[in-house]
């Protein structure tokens, strides 16, 4: 449950994201940047996200380890092999997440786009 929920979270953030950028991605392709640069850019740009949200949530997961380790019988502090795997399943769920805003950011119309103000 909760893998669906990160990816229904990173697919709404990236496609807000996107939708606030469709201006600047349809200036960018009215100068010459292809749709491939146009998905590199956007997937770039959620990859960041997606790192420094993984960055704070081990964080965070050690000091709540940490805190529930008295509290849990038999349950190890640092569990290395869970947490790769956590975090190898999240980076797969926001790669997927991505693909779709990422392919209509780099099918955006730049006459449309730039009409829009």
């Amino acid at each position: 449950m909760g893998v669906i929920l990160a990816a229904i979270g990173l697919y709404g953030l990236i496609s807000f994201l996107v939708a606030q950028r469709t201006q600047e991605i349809g200036v960018r392709m009215a100068l010459g940047a292809t749709p491939g640069q146009i998905t590199r850019l956007v997937l770039v740009h959620a990859v960041r996200w997606t790192l420094a949200g993984m960055v704070l949530g081990l964080i965070s997961s050690f000091w709540a380890t940490r805190a529930l380790a008295a509290l849990l019988f038999q349950v190890p502090e640092k569990d290395p092999t869970a947490m790769g795997a956590a975090i190898k399943l999240l980076v797969v769920v926001a790669l997927l997440a991505v693909w779709i805003p990422s392919r209509r950011a780099a099918l955006v119309d730049p006459l449309l786009a730039l009409r829009q103000q």
